[in-house]
C-alpha cells in the first residue's frame, strides 16, 4: 500500500521517512563528560563520553557503542563538519553514533564509547560483556532513570544486536539501523560476501580504524592456521592483488580480521545453527532497517532481512531508505527514533506501533511505500526466462519444440593483468506495456558451463528506458540504444564452488547457499552446473515503455589506482587470475530464469 503521509504537503526524500510527528526541545543546554572511565567486569577500563541535558532529573540513556573511535562522533565535530551527502569528499562513513544536540534537547542521555582496544579504551582480555557492562553501569548512574536504549547506525547498530542477544536487565528497546550481518558475531561471513565472493570493503574501510595494534615481525600461526595460510600465499587469484597478498605476507599483524578471511573465506562449521539459537534470545523490541544503497556493501541490507525474519518474541519495525547514503555525521531518521523512544522509554502515545510494521521507499516512483511484512505477502514470484539475442522474455520454454535446441549465449573474461574490460552478457525485455513494481529480493536460476573450476558470478539488475523504438530488420531499427537511460538497482553474486543449497533453509525466493568449506564442490569444466543466485532485496517502478535489464558478468574492477576505489562503499571483487570462458544455456532442458518480486499495481 501507498504510505498516506507521503500524500501529506511535506517534502519527500528517500532518506527519512515523511512524519508528522515531533515534540519541542525541552532543554537547550548540555553537560559534556568527556574520556570517563568505566570499569569492565574483568577491570579492564572503557572510554567514554557523556552528554546530559542540564537538569538534576534523571533521564532515560541511548548509548552509541562500536568498534569506531568515539573521537569521531560527539556535538564538536558535528560542528565542525555538519552533515555531508554521500556524494560529498568529507563523507565518513564511521561517524555514526548520532546527533548529541536533537537528543539531548529532547530530554535523553547520549553517551558515546568504544569497547577494549579501540581508540582511548584500554585492551586486553576478553570483549564479549563490554556492552552488556557498560549498560548496565549506566543504568546505575543517578542521572539515568534506570532505562537505556541504544542509537547509531551500521557499526553501532551491529553492536546493539550483539548485547540485546545477552538480555542486559535495563536495557528496553533498540534502534539498529544498518545492522551489519546477522549470522555470526557482529557481524559474519555469509551476509558480508553473499555467495562467498570476498571483495575488498574491510580492506578498505579498516584502514579508518583506530584498533590497537602491534605490528611487529609476523609470528608464529597454530598449525591448522598456518597450513590455511600456505594455501592462500600460493592462491594466484590473491597475487593478482598485491595489496592483499602484503596483508597476507604480514600472518596477521596487519588487519588481522580481513587477514582471517583472506586464508579462510568460508563460513565457519555450525555459525548459522548457533546464531538461530542466539536470534531466539533477543526478546526486546526492535527497529531495524537499512537502505538500498547497502547492496553494494550487502552486510547491513542482508543484515536487517535476516533478523526480520527471526525475531518474533517482541514488537518489530522495519524500514529500507532509498539508493542514497544517509548523510555523515549520520542524523537522518531522528524523528522516527524519538517517535520510538518516546513510546519505550517516556511512554508517550507517539503512534509508532499503529502503522503497518514495514516502510520502504520505492525508486522510480519515488515514494514511500508500506507493507505488513517482509517480503510483502502480495508479491507474486515472476519469471521471466532468458532468451537468445538479448532477449528476456515473460513466457517459459516450449517442449518438444524449437526451443529444445537453442544454443548458448558465451563471453570470455581475461584477468586484470591483461585488461580492464569487464566482457558480459545482457538479457533486456520488451518495452513494458504498464508500470511494474518489484519489491523485495530476487534470484537467477542460471544453467552455465565454464572451462576452469571455478568462477565468480555477479548478477545486474537495472532499470533501462524509456524506449519509444521498435526493433525492426530496417535501416537503423535493429539495435536497441546504447545511449538509453540507465539506472542499476542491485546485484547478485556467487562463487561457482559455493553453489551447494541448504534445502531446509533455502526458499523460493533466497537460495540459503552452505558456503563452509566442506560444501565446496570445484566445477567440472565443460559441464553445465545449475546455479541459484540471490540478488540483493530492492524496490523499484519500472515506468511503462522501460525496460528489465539483467546483465552477467564474472568480474568488476577497481575505480581507482592502487587497488583502491574512489568510494570505499562501492568494493569491488577478488577476480579471477586465469582467462575463462562462460556459457549461458538457455532452452527448454536448461530454463535459465529471473524472478522478480512483482508487487500488483494499486492503480
Amino acid at each position: 500500500m501507498t504510505d498516506q503521509l507521503s500524500r501529506v504537503a511535506l517534502p519527500v526524500t528517500s532518506e527519512t521517512p515523511p512524519t508528522l510527528y515531533d515534540r519541542p526541545a525541552e532543554y537547550d543546554d548540555f553537560i559534556a563528560e568527556r574520556d570517563v572511565r568505566v570499569p569492565m567486569r574483568d577491570g579492564v577500563e572503557l572510554c567514554v563520553d557523556i552528554y546530559r541535558p542540564r537538569t538534576e532529573e534523571p533521564l532515560p540513556a541511548l548509548l552509541a557503542f562500536a568498534i569506531y573511535n568515539k573521537d569521531l562522533q560527539g556535538p564538536d565535530i558535528a560542528t565542525t563538519i555538519p552533515p555531508q551527502p554521500s556524494w560529498s569528499p568529507l563523507w565518513c562513513g564511521p561517524q555514526e553514533a548520532g546527533d548529541t544536540r536533537f537528543l539531548t534537547s529532547r530530554g535523553y542521555i547520549h553517551v558515546i564509547g568504544s569497547p577494549r582496544a579501540i581508540g582511548k579504551s584500554q585492551g586486553g582480555g576478553e570483549r564479549t560483556w563490554d556492552s552488556y557492562d557498560l549498560i548496565e553501569w549506566i543504568a546505575e548512574q543517578s542521572w539515568c532513570d534506570g532505562q537505556v536504549g541504544m542509537v547509531g547506525i551500521s557499526g553501532f547498530g551491529a553492536e546493539q544486536m550483539y548485547v540485546a542477544r545477552q538480555r542486559p536487565p535495563h536495557l528496553k528497546a533498540i534502534f539498529p539501523f544498518d545492522p551489519r550481518g546477522a549470522y555470526g558475531t557482529l557481524g559474519g561471513f555469509r551476509e558480508e560476501y553473499p555467495g562467498g565472493v570476498v571483495h575488498l570493503f574491510r580492506y578498505l574501510v579498516s584502514h579508518f580504524g583506530v584498533f590497537h595494534q602491534d605490528k611487529g615481525a609476523p609470528g608464529e600461526l597454530g598449525a591448522e592456521k598456518e597450513t590455511l595460510w600456505n594455501e592462500a600465499m600460493n592462491n594466484d587469484d590473491y597475487k593478482l592483488h598485491p595489496h592483499l597478498y602484503n596483508v597476507l605476507t604480514m600472518k596477521g599483524q596487519h588487519l588481522p580480521a580481513y587477514f582471517d578471511v583472506l586464508i579462510d573465506p568460508y563460513e565457519p562449521e555450525g555459525t548459522v545453527e548457533r546464531s538461530e539459537h542466539e536470534f531466539a534470545q533477543i526478546d526486546i523490541p526492535v527497529y531495524t532497517g537499512s537502505g538500498w544503497y547497502a547492496y553494494t556493501y550487502k552486510t547491513h541490507l542482508q543484515g536487517a532481512q535476516t533478523y526480520w525474519r527471526h525475531l518474533d518474541k517482541a514488537p518489530k519495525k522495519m524500514l529500507f531508505a532509498g539508493p542514497a547514503h544517509l548523510e555523515r555525521p549520520f542524523h537522518g531518521l531522528h524523528s522516527e527514533i524519538l517517535r520510538w523512544y518516546d513510546h519505550w522509554l517516556k511512554g508517550l502515545d507517539t503512534g509508532i506501533l499503529d502503522e503497518p510494521p514495514v516502510r520502504y521507499w520505492v525508486t522510480g516512483a519515488n515514494e514511500w511505500r508500506t507493507g505488513q511484512d517482509w517480503p510483502l505477502p502480495e508479491t507474486q514470484w515472476t519469471p521471466f526466462y532468458l532468451n537468445s539475442w538479448e532477449r528476456l522474455r515473460p513466457t517459459p520454454f516450449v517442449p518438444a519444440s524449437a526451443d529444445d535446441t537453442i544454443p548458448p549465449d558465451s563471453f570470455v573474461q581475461m584477468p586484470l593483468t591483461h585488461t580492464r574490460q569487464v566482457a558480459s552478457l545482457r538479457y533486456l525485455s520488451e518495452p513494458l506495456p504498464e508500470d511494474l513494481t518489484i519489491a523485495g529480493p530476487a534470484v537467477l536460476k542460471l544453467f552455465a558451463a565454464i572451462d576452469q573450476d571455478d568462477t565468480n558470478w555477479i548478477v545486474t539488475l537495472s532499470d533501462v528506458g524509456p524506449d519509444p523504438s521498435v526493433r525492426t530488420v530496417r535501416e537503423g531499427e535493429r539495435d536497441i540504444d546504447e545511449t538509453l537511460p540507465k539506472r542499476e538497482l542491485t546485484r547478485g553474486w556467487l562463487k561457482a564452488s559455493n553453489r551447494a543449497l541448504d534445502e531446509k533453509r533455502s526458499t523460493e525466493w533466497k537460495p540459503f547457499h552452505k558456503l563452509t568449506r566442506d560444501a565446496r564442490q570445484p566445477v567440472v569444466p565443460g559441464e553445465v552446473v545449475e546455479y541459484d543466485i540471490e540478488i540483493l532485496a530492492t524496490a523499484n517502478e519500472f515506468r511503462r515503455g522501460h525496460r528489465i535489464c539483467l546483465e552477467i558478468s564474472s568480474l568488476d574492477t577497481p575505480t581507482g589506482v592502487a587497488g583502491a576505489t574512489n568510494a570505499e562503499y562501492v568494493p569491488y571483487h577478488v577476480g579471477s587470475s586465469r582467462t575463462t570462458l562462460h556459457h549461458v544455456h538457455h532452452n527448454t532442458a536448461y530454463p535459465s530464469r529471473l524472478l522478480l518480486p512483482v508487487v500488483p499495481s494499486e492503480r
